[in-house]
This record gives structure tokens, C-alpha cells and sequence, in this order.
């Protein structure tokens, strides 16, 4: 466990305005990859150490995330559970637990009694207004709540479903503090420049009325037809795509030349997609690319292994759009049909996190030349470039206003027919939204922006087990590691018994629970299941 932390200047700022604030809702944008993981349990951590009986609540937009948020707390003492269930009582022997937004819309009554008091973290939380049953169940769950930190990587409108504890002017969300992405990239260290090559393209495609339609990213076309040309363009039949896929694994390969585990993001448009784009990587290049989906219960792990190892590309569809932490992407291929500013900016979000150790760390995100998306580019090049150059600050950028492309009816689509689509020209990675020169982009470490602190100590927990802590009061492994591994082993033990006595699972269990005092597995501590294990070692003895 930490005992000490370096903040940045921007963490620490946030900090002192957050435990100054009179009001318990404090909101704080921060760009992706500046430290609002480290922020947030930074400032969660000092209060449950003035306050030792209150809990702590994580709320996180996937079951990814969740992991990662438990894992993140574990290096400050506090041990979250991320695979608590509405089913269970709240875990005595942890500080607290991490949710997703759509377990609070469906367990909003069941975790109003633990959040009473409790210091609440909600983590991208322009996701609480995705759904009127999302906000609504937020506010219903932590009302009560003692504290409630807003997190958000970037600066959002209200839609039609307003968000709980975020205070409003008009339409925008008003943040207690904002740290921008021209403000770290001029901090240095912080995180990456990400250069946007724009590929122009032309298409042929067919209307669902029948009618033969063929233009390039430059000809003006209403909210429908755009949508039916950037879908031409990013079919994987057509010549726009692989052509696009090629440069990007080229300039992959040109990074891994002095960064040798550099990996690329494709970001498909659904599983299907995902999977052509995959197989396109494969035929071409003979690379075996991850690929990890909302629906593949094992995408999480899939990530995970991807942010740990060195295989070049992964392929995405709405997995690693925010939060997903691996510093190792450098180069990115917008390969969807989602054009919205929030969405663009959580995609480019995963490519600028800071790799220590690499002099420049330029990062890549190639884009179809779309006249949204290259809005989108042009404004965060803008903040970019601007940074790099030193250049002073002329004001707030004027928000682009989010553009939803209109989601066509099945029967509609089903006669959609993309023909062909070929790129106009090859793009020089380098020199797109970009008059910067190469020298110009060495960005290093600027350690008269970073503050070192004293943490305090975490507040005790019950139900740990001697055994299992180390001198300094903390485990020696994650808790909710040790929790997992006991709850196998308790299982495997019910299997060996249901073999050895003939008698029926359920009764293995309900004898074993009896005997050790608990209820139910998912409820039992780590001192409980250390005790049941036992017993159940005693019995196979025994028998």
C-alpha cells in the first residue's frame, strides 16, 4: 500500500478545491490519461480516514472498469469488491464495493441503506444520463450519500435525460474544476500528442429506394446519405478500408521500431464488423488481432491480456472507448459509424495515455474524412498544436455541437447496398493537422509540477484473517483476490465431498455453512470462508 504519493500540480489543485468545497456534489473533468483514478481514490482515502465508519461506492460504466477500479484501490489499502451482487449483504470486510451504472438502475433500493453516509465516486458520469432509468436510479441510491465526487474525462452537454448531483448552466454541465487536454500537454508528461490522418475516399452505393448514389468525403450531402457514405466507406469489401488498415499497420510498425510492444485500436461498428476487420488484419498482415465485444463475456479478459502483453492490434466494438487503461496503443482506426463529439473524444482517449520512459510519444488515430469527425479532429489538433507550440490560451473553445447520425430502420437498411469505396490518395501520418516540427514534440517530464503527500491510513476492516495480513495491518494480496481464491477452494471441496459421502451438493453446502456460521458464500468474509474451508478439510479427513 501507498504511503506516500507524487500528485501532479492538477491533482493536487483539484484536491484542495474539492476538501474546500462547502456543497457534498463536486464534478471534475480531467483529460483521459491524466490521473483521475488516482485523484478520486486520493480524496476518498483522506475522508475514510476521518471517517472510519463509511463506505465507500465506485460506480463505473462497465464490468471491466469495475475490476480496474478495484484493482487501482488496492494500492491505496482499500479494498473494494467488484463482484458484489444485489442478492448479498454488503461486505463487512471490505471499505466498500464497485458497481456499474446499470446495476444501480436495477439495485437502487438495495444500496440506498449502504450509500446513507457513504463517499460515492461516479465514474464518467455523463453515463447516468444515458438512460432516464440510469439517472433515476442514481439519484434514488445515493441520495443520502455523504460525499458524491463526479468524474468525467470530457466535457459533455446535458441531453434530454438530466444528470443527478451535476449542476447545469442551461444545457452545459458546470464543472468545480477542468483540466484540458491542451493544459497536460503543456504540463508534459501528462499525456501524448494524437495526430488525426484524415483519408478522403470515393464511394458508390445503392439507396434503399434503388437510387445509384457515388461521392467523396468532400461533397455535401444531408444527415442520410452522409450516413449511407461513411458506412460505403467502411465496409470491408471495398478498397477504403484495408487501403486505410494498411497505412495504420504501417505506421504501427514504424512506432515498434522504438517501441517494441506499441499496439493498435480498430474500432468496429458491431460483432460482425469487428470480425471482418480482424480477418482483414490476418490476411493481410498475418496478424492474429484480439478482438473484444459487449456481448463476449470474456472481453474483459481479453483487454486485460492485451494491456499486459505485446501482440500489435486489438479490435474493439464500444469496449475500449473510456477508461480502459493501455498505455501502450499508439495508433487507432476510427472504424465506426457513431459520430458524436463525446464518443470521438472517449475513442481518442485511449491513445493518450503517458508510457514512462519514451522520449517522443507521438500517437495516431486515422479517420475517415468525414465532415463531423474532421471537426472533431480539427479542434482537439487545434488544442494540440497550440501546446506544442507554447502558444497563449485565446479562450474556451466553442463546443462543437454533438451530431448523432439518425440510426436508419431495419427494412431501410436491408436495402442499403455498399458498391465500392477507394481511397483518393496515401497519407503522410505526419504531416496531418500539423505544422508543428518533429523537435518540437519531445515532451518530458516536468517534475516542478508534481507534489508529494502523505496518505493517511485506511480505516480497519472486519473479518481479517491474521494469516493473510502482513505486519503493516494490510494483505499481503488483493482481498478480493484471496476472497475469490477462497470461495474455489470451497467449491472444489464441495465437489470432493459430494464424490466421497454420495450425499447431494445442497447439502454439502447447507451443512458446511451451518457449521461455519454464515449464510451464504457470497456473503461470507475471509476469516468466514478461511473457517469453512477447514471444516471442510476436516470432513474429507474423515471421510
Amino acid at each position: 500500500m501507498r504511503r506516500s504519493l507524487r500528485l501532479r500540480r492538477w491533482q493536487k489543485d483539484a484536491l484542495d478545491l474539492f476538501e474546500a468545497h462547502p456543497d457534498r456534489d463536486f464534478l471534475a473533468v480531467a483529460t483521459p490519461g491524466a490521473g483521475k483514478t488516482t485523484f478520486a481514490l486520493t480524496a476518498a482515502l483522506r475522508d475514510l480516514a476521518g471517517h472510519p465508519h463509511r463506505r465507500l461506492i465506485v460506480v463505473a460504466p462497465t464490468q471491466h472498469l469495475k475490476h480496474q477500479w478495484a484493482g487501482a484501490a488496492e494500492e491505496f489499502g482499500l479494498h473494494l469488491e467488484p463482484e458484489w451482487r444485489s442478492s448479498e449483504a454488503f461486505p463487512s470486510d471490505m471499505h466498500g464495493v464497485v458497481v456499474t451504472y446499470q446495476q444501480v438502475a436495477a439495485s437502487s433500493r438495495v444500496l440506498r441503506g449502504p450509500a446513507d453516509d457513504a463517499f460515492v465516486i461516479l465514474d464518467e458520469v455523463h453515463h447516468a444520463g444515458s438512460e432516464r432509468a440510469w439517472g433515476e436510479g442514481i439519484f434514488d441510491a445515493f441520495e443520502h450519500a455523504a460525499s458524491r465526487l463526479s468524474l468525467s474525462g470530457t466535457p459533455f452537454r446535458s441531453d434530454q435525460n438530466p444528470i443527478p448531483f451535476v449542476p447545469y448552466d442551461f444545457d452545459e454541465a458546470v464543472a468545480h474544476y477542468t483540466y484540458d487536454y491542451g493544459e497536460a500537454l503543456r504540463d508534459g508528461g501528462v499525456v501524448r500528442p494524437v495526430f488525426f490522418p484524415a483519408i478522403n475516399g470515393h464511394m458508390e452505393w445503392t439507396t434503399p429506394d434503388g437510387t445509384a448514389m457515388s461521392a467523396t468525403f468532400d461533397d455535401h450531402l444531408d444527415r442520410t446519405l452522409s450516413s449511407q457514405r461513411l458506412r460505403t466507406a467502411l465496409s470491408p469489401d471495398g478498397e477504403w478500408l484495408p487501403a486505410v488498415l494498411d497505412q495504420a499497420h504501417g505506421e504501427l510498425l514504424r512506432l515498434r521500431e522504438t517501441h517494441p510492444d506499441a499496439g493498435g485500436l480498430a474500432i468496429a461498428m458491431d460483432v460482425e464488423h469487428a470480425k471482418a476487420v480482424a480477418a482483414l488484419l490476418r490476411t493481410r498482415h498475418g496478424v492474429h488481432a484480439a478482438i473484444a465485444t459487449s456481448d463476449d463475456p470474456l472481453a474483459s479478459e481479453r483487454i486485460a491480456e492485451f494491456a499486459t502483453g505485446d501482440e500489435p492490434w486489438i479490435v474493439a466494438v464500444r469496449m475500449v472507448s473510456e477508461g480502459v487503461d493501455v498505455p501502450r496503443l499508439r495508433v487507432g482506426v476510427y472504424a465506426t459509424n457513431t459520430v458524436t463529439e463525446l464518443f470521438f473524444r472517449q475513442a481518442v482517449g485511449r491513445l493518450v495515455r503517458w508510457h514512462p520512459g519514451l522520449r517522443r510519444q507521438k500517437a495516431f488515430m486515422f479517420v475517415p474524412d468525414d465532415t463531423r469527425l474532421r471537426a472533431f479532429a480539427g479542434a482537439m489538433a487545434e488544442r494540440r498544436t497550440h501546446s506544442l507550440k507554447k502558444r497563449e490560451d485565446d479562450g474556451e473553445q466553442v463546443a462543437v455541437e454533438l451530431d448523432e447520425l439518425p440510426v436508419e430502420a431495419e427494412e431501410q437498411m436491408s436495402l442499403f447496398q455498399a458498391i465500392s469505396a477507394t481511397p483518393l490518395a496515401d497519407v503522410d501520418p505526419s504531416n496531418v493537422f500539423d505544422d508543428a516540427h518533429p523537435e518540437d514534440l519531445i515532451v518530458d517530464t516536468v517534475e516542478d509540477l508534481t507534489l508529494e503527500i502523505e496518505l493517511a491510513t485506511p480505516p480497519p476492516l472486519a473479518g481479517a484473517s491474521a494469516a493473510a495480513e502482513g505486519a503493516a495491518g494490510t494483505l499481503t494480496v488483493s482481498r478480493t483476490q484471496r476472497k475469490r481464491e477462497l470461495r474455489q477452494a470451497n467449491t472444489d471441496r464441495v465437489r470432493m465431498l459430494t464424490h466421497l459421502t454420495g450425499l447431494t451438493p445442497e447439502v454439502v453446502h447447507a451443512r458446511l455453512n451451518q457449521e461455519a456460521g454464515i449464510v451464504r458464500i457470497g456473503e461470507a468474509t475471509v476469516r468466514d470462508l478461511e473457517r469453512r474451508l477447514k471444516l471442510a478439510d476436516r470432513w474429507v479427513d474423515k471421510a
